[in-house]
């Protein structure tokens, strides 16, 4: 698998995933590999509204949180391994 081939696969799972939540503005943050474990290290952000029904624009933008999640993926094969949370503090 290359590295386009590990990205799709993990947007693809976290969009399936959280199909059932309002997840917005899927994106590619960082691709890891892993060659000891031949293992890919994609993380995936995504923009989760937290909240009621939506009255404005301002409203939805502090409603809004980003979140950021890892997905661990065989190479051999693409399996997903995990998904974990992943925890951004300000290094932007």
């Amino acid at each position: 698998m290359d590295v386009k081939q590990a990205v799709q696969v993990a947007k693809e799972h976290v969009v399936e995933l959280f199909a059932d939540e309002p997840i917005e503005n899927v994106g590619l943050e960082e691709v890891e590999f892993d060659e000891s474990n031949q293992v890919w290290a994609v993380t995936i952000g995504f923009a989760r509204y937290w909240g009621g029904p939506l009255r404005d624009d301002f409203v939805r933008a502090i409603a809004t949180s980003r979140d950021f999640k890892i997905v661990r993926i065989e190479d051999e094969g693409g399996r997903v391994l995990s998904v974990k949370h992943r925890i951004v503090t300000g290094d932007r």
